[in-house]
């Protein structure tokens, strides 16, 4: 098959477009595969492109490239043009406004699969053109409860997680006295109660360090919260990397304080190098990519979250051999969602609607 998979942007660091190029890489044994991206917004993308995959865009968007005026008209008759001339057998879409796109005016023969990590903002659109696609393709069951909702049993809505790189994949050695934490620095991501609870994990073990990964909007507050609470010898901002994994895999700890997950593209990235999670429960919070007790702990929010995250992470920094169980539950989690096992489940999910057509 040859199978187009259609994104913003993938040249951005924004972990949708990590679990695309994932997912490409990971269905180019016995398949042609490309990605097209809408925009090209730098020199290269961010994170590596498998050299198997076909990468093209639509549209120059590079600061200083973008020369044509009234510039969002330019990208939707390119996006117009692009989904008309489509000879795919299989095309896959990046969020609702392109899937919306695509039920428009990708060619009827071709298997139109919408991947969708939330809910969109404004249904109407999508409750109108969904109809037009073959399948909705969901990240985790509750994504899938929400969209079967919406689309009122019109289209088949079915769950396939995010796939991990092809391996093999770094490991931690659980031997440093590190916690790390990556993602966004957004108000959502909540890595301002990280840093609140990892100040009472620095007074009573001061030689472990909390590194940060990504950067967003919050950095500035972050920067200065961690300066009230003179951790400056204690936190490290580390900025942004296209190899999260192999960041994951220098700690023995990984912390997800965000209040909702949707990729959860963080959480697999930390599983698959063998490291235990830490997080906050909640319907849709991490208890949606781990499994308690097994690779991870989550404590309840409200009252008291920032003390009991606290505790969390001492009772683990306290008790190697409770870290080294999660640890191995962590890498059993992982194997669940290697590139193999997520590719085999698309492929039967393209040859079932192909054979429907």
């Amino acid at each position: 098959m040859k199978i187009t998979f259609l994104v913003p942007s993938a040249y951005g660091m924004r972990g949708d477009i990590r679990a695309m190029l994932n997912l490409a890489a990971a269905l180019t044994s016995g398949h042609q595969v490309e990605v097209v991206s809408v925009k090209r917004t730098r020199d290269a993308p961010f994170f590596p492109v498998d050299p198997a995959i076909r990468l093209r865009w639509l549209v120059d968007a590079r600061p200083g490239r973008h020369l044509l005026p009234r510039g969002q008209v330019r990208t939707e008759v390119a996006l117009w043009r692009a989904l008309r001339a489509t000879r795919s057998d299989v095309l896959v879409t990046a969020r609702p406004s392109l899937s919306v796109q695509s039920a428009r005016y990708a060619p009827r023969e071709v298997i139109r699969i919408a991947r969708e990590w939330t809910r969109p903002a404004v249904p109407t659109p999508v409750q109108r053109y969904y109809p037009r696609l073959d399948a909705v393709v969901t990240s985790t069951d509750a994504g899938r409860s929400e969209w079967t909702r919406l689309l009122d049993d019109e289209l088949s809505v079915h769950t396939i997680p995010d796939p991990l790189p092809k391996g093999p994949w770094p490991r931690s050695r659980m031997d440093n006295r590190i916690i790390s934490a990556g993602g966004r620095w957004v108000a959502d991501k909540a890595f301002d109660r990280l840093i609140r609870a990892f100040a009472m994990v620095a007074d009573k073990r001061p030689d472990w360090r909390l590194r940060l990964y990504g950067a967003g909007s919050e950095e500035k507050r972050l920067r200065a919260l961690v300066a009230e609470l003179s951790l400056h010898n204690h936190v490290y901002f580390m900025g942004t990397t296209p190899d999260l994994p192999g960041e994951f895999a220098k700690a023995s700890i990984v912390a997800v304080p965000s209040r909702h997950e949707v990729l959860g593209m963080t959480v697999n990235e930390a599983l698959s190098t063998g490291v235990p999670i830490v997080g906050f429960d909640g319907p849709k919070g991490l208890v949606q990519f781990v499994r308690p007790g097994i690779d991870s702990v989550l404590v309840s929010e409200g009252a008291g979250e920032i003390e009991a995250y606290a505790g969390a992470l001492l009772s683990l920094v306290d008790d190697e051999r409770k870290r080294m169980t999660l640890a191995a539950g962590a890498l059993e989690s992982a194997t669940q969602r290697g590139a193999t096992a997520i590719a085999a489940r698309w492929q039967d999910l393209m040859y079932g609607l192909r054979s429907r057509a």
